[in-house]
C-alpha cells in the first residue's frame, strides 16, 4: 500500500505523492505561522470556468467567504517557472484573488495584487495582514 498523508483540509488520508508532500507541508505553514484558520481553507478545490474545470492545490478564504489567495504547489523537481505562474494567473481570472502563492517546497514565490497588478512580496503574511 503507498504511504499515506493525513490533510487536515479534507480530513482524511491521501497518497503521499512528492507533490502531495509539498502541499501538505505548506498546509503546515498556513496553520502555524500564518495563523490562517483551518476552516478558510480548502485543498484539491475544483471550480469552473467558461465550461472548463479547474483545480486549486489550496484556496484560502476570508471571513467574508470571498476567495483570498491561491496556492499552486508544485513537485520539489518542477521549478517555479512563468508558466506556474500563468496556471495562477488563470485560476484567478475566475476567482479573483489577493495573494498568489507558488511553491515546491524548496522555493516560494508570493505575490499581491496591488492597484490591479500583481508584486512580489518579501515576506510570508500572516492571515491578519492578508485580510
Amino acid at each position: 500500500m503507498m504511504e499515506q498523508l493525513y490533510d487536515p483540509l479534507r480530513k482524511k488520508n491521501v497518497a503521499a505523492t512528492s507533490e502531495e508532500r509539498v502541499r501538505q507541508w505548506f498546509i503546515a505553514q498556513l496553520l502555524g505561522s500564518a495563523k490562517v484558520p483551518a476552516h478558510l481553507m480548502m485543498s484539491e478545490t475544483g471550480f469552473k470556468s467558461g465550461g472548463k474545470q479547474y483545480r486549486a492545490d489550496i484556496l484560502i478564504f476570508g471571513r467574508d467567504g470571498q476567495p483570498l489567495a491561491i496556492v499552486e504547489c508544485k513537485r520539489p523537481e518542477i521549478p517555479i517557472t512563468e508558466s506556474v505562474a500563468e496556471q495562477a494567473m488563470r485560476y484567478n481570472a475566475v476567482l479573483s484573488v489577493k495573494y498568489i502563492f507558488l511553491t515546491n517546497g524548496a522555493a516560494t514565490l508570493i505575490f499581491k495584487r496591488d492597484s490591479g497588478t500583481f508584486r512580489p512580496m518579501d515576506h510570508f503574511p500572516s492571515f491578519e495582514e492578508m485580510i
